[in-house]
C-alpha cells in the first residue's frame, strides 16, 4: 500500500471547473472519505488519481512517484464503482480471478487459486464461487465487485460510492465490512460518498469538499466538533446542526450572524421558552422539534420523555458555534 498526494489539482469541463488548486495527502494505510454533495468534484478525484481523466495542471503522486503520463494499469490501483460492473456470464470465481489474469500481474494459478478464497471468505460469499454473476442478491453482487478490487493487492483502493444502490440493512453490513477489511489488511483506500454516515463511521480522515475545493480536512471526530464553516458544519451530523440568527440568544460576539448548534448542544429545563412541536421517538434516541422565537430547533432528548406536542420547554445554548457574514468559524 502506499502514500497518495495530490498537489495543486486543477480540472476543468468545458470552462466548468471540476477542481480548483486541490492540494491532499491520503496517508499511508488510512481509509480518506471524500464527503460532500453532488457535483462537487468527488468523483473527479478519483477517475483522477485512476487516470481515467488527467489534470489541466498539478501533480498526483502515488508511493513517491509522480503518475503523470501513466496508464490505469500502469499506476497499480483498483477502482471500484457504484454498480457492480461484473461479467454476468462469469461464475463469482471467474469475476474474482479475472483482474489477476492481466498480463501486467502474471499471477501463478496456484496462487490465484488462494487468494481468490482468502477474498471470498473475507467477504463471507466462499460458498457462492461457483454460482453466477446473476444468480447473486444485490449486496452479494457489490461484495464481489468490491472483491474483484480486492485480490489485486493494489497501491490503493479507489471506491465511488459503492454502497448507494444498496439498500439501507445492506449498507450497514457492508461499512462495517469495508472497515474491518481495511483496518486488518492496512490497505489504503479513497471512497467517495455523500453519506455523511459512512464518513462518520468508517473514515480514518474526512475530506470536506464544496465546488472542486477541499473545505475542511481531519478526523471525522475533528470535523465534526471543530468545524471551520457553516458547509462543513452542515455535512457531518444526524440530526443536522440548527442554523440560527447569532442574536436569537444573548452574547453573541462581535461579528457574528449566525449561532451553529448540534442537536446535543442544546440544554433542557433552562433558558427561554420553546414549544414542543413534534416528538420523534426512534427506539434509542428521541428528537425533539421545537419551535423558538418562530424558527425551527431539533434536539434530542431522554428516550422515555413524557413531552408532547404543545408542551413548552426551556432551552439554552452550550458550547454553540458562530460564524461571520461569509459563514466563516468565529473562534
Amino acid at each position: 500500500m502506499a502514500e497518495v498526494i495530490l498537489r495543486s489539482i486543477s480540472k476543468s469541463f468545458g470552462g466548468q471547473k471540476a477542481l480548483d488548486d486541490v492540494s491532499l495527502t491520503v496517508p499511508h494505510g488510512s481509509l480518506v472519505v471524500l464527503l460532500g454533495p453532488t457535483g462537487v468534484g468527488k468523483t473527479t478525484t478519483l477517475r483522477l488519481v485512476a487516470g481515467l481523466e488527467h489534470p489541466d495542471s498539478g501533480d498526483i503522486l502515488i508511493g513517491g512517484r509522480s503518475v503523470r503520463g501513466l496508464t490505469p494499469a500502469q499506476r497499480d490501483v483498483a477502482m471500484v464503482f457504484q454498480q457492480y460492473s461484473l461479467y454476468p456470464h462469469l461464475t463469482v470465481r471467474q469475476n474474482l480471478e479475472f483482474p489477476l489474469k492481466s498480463p501486467l500481474l502474471k499471477t501463478p494459478r496456484e496462487e490465484m487459486e488462494r487468494k481468490v478464497q482468502d477474498v471470498a471468505e473475507v467477504l463471507r460469499i466462499a460458498h457462492k464461487l461457483d454460482n453466477k454473476a446473476t444468480a447473486l442478491s444485490g449486496g452479494e453482487m457489490q461484495r464481489v465487485s468490491i472483491g474483484r478490487a480486492l485480490v489485486r493487492r493494489p497501491a490503493i483502493y479507489l471506491m465511488d460510492e459503492p454502497l448507494s444502490s444498496l439498500d439501507a440493512k445492506l449498507r450497514a453490513e457492508l461499512r462495517v465490512e469495508l472497515k474491518r477489511i481495511q483496518a486488518q489488511s492496512g490497505a489504503t483506500l479513497l471512497y467517495v460518498t455523500h453519506d455523511q454516515v459512512e464518513a462518520m463511521t468508517m473514515a480514518t480522515h474526512v475530506g470536506v469538499l464544496d465546488h472542486g475545493r477541499i473545505a475542511q480536512f481531519g478526523s471525522p471526530r475533528d470535523v465534526y466538533e471543530n468545524p471551520v464553516s457553516i458547509y462543513a458544519a452542515s455535512r457531518l451530523g444526524e440530526p443536522r446542526i440548527n442554523l440560527l440568527p447569532a442574536d436569537i440568544f444573548a452574547g453573541a460576539p462581535a461579528g457574528a450572524r449566525t449561532i451553529g448548534l448540534r442537536p446535543e448542544h442544546i440544554v433542557q429545563g433552562e433558558g427561554e421558552e420553546s414549544s414542543v412541536v413534534r416528538v420523534e421517538r426512534l427506539g434509542d434516541q428521541t428528537r425533539l422539534h421545537l419551535s423558538f422565537k418562530q424558527h425551527d430547533l431539533v434536539t434530542v432528548t431522554d428516550p422515555h420523555t413524557s413531552l408532547r406536542p404543545g408542551d413548552a420547554v426551556k432551552v439554552r445554548p452550550q458550547d454553540a458555534y458562530y460564524f461571520d457574514a461569509d459563514g466563516a468559524r468565529l473562534v
